[in-house]
């Protein structure tokens, strides 16, 4: 059985690295990307069942990467967790995710949350 795809954007080496291993602890397989741009050109050629998103980064902001993530008909079942240190910017974007999660971000925490929505998209695509 292949695993799920999910997909990691977020800039900092030391993050992407702790949050693609908490993924894959949670069931997936993973892509790390640390620029958005490159992010969102592989979100064109593929459809992540998980998608870690972090906000601020290099090239296209996260916030632009959600847009286009929500208005593209073949993400309706990807789940997506936002990664924010902001808690002002937390608060607006709930309801756009499915998860909007402030940094520090726990290994465990991430690894339960990926877990369950894994677990939410198999009972929706069945």
């Amino acid at each position: 059985m292949d695993l799920p795809l999910a997909f990691v954007i977020e800039d900092d080496r030391n993050l992407s690295f702790a949050y693609a291993e908490a993924v894959e602890d949670a069931g997936y397989q993973t892509k790390i990307f640390r620029d958005g741009s490159e992010g969102l050109e592989n979100l064109k050629a593929s459809v992540p069942s998980l998608l870690v998103l972090d906000l601020n980064l290099p090239g296209v902001h996260g916030l632009d990467i959600l847009k286009y993530v929500r208005a593209d008909e073949r993400f309706k079942n990807s789940r997506i967790i936002i990664t924010t240190a902001d808690d002002r910017t937390a608060t607006t974007l709930y309801g756009q995710a499915d998860i909007v999660l402030v940094k520090p971000i726990g290994y465990s925490q991430l690894r339960d949350l990926a877990a369950r929505l894994g677990r939410k998209n198999i009972s929706a695509q069945a």
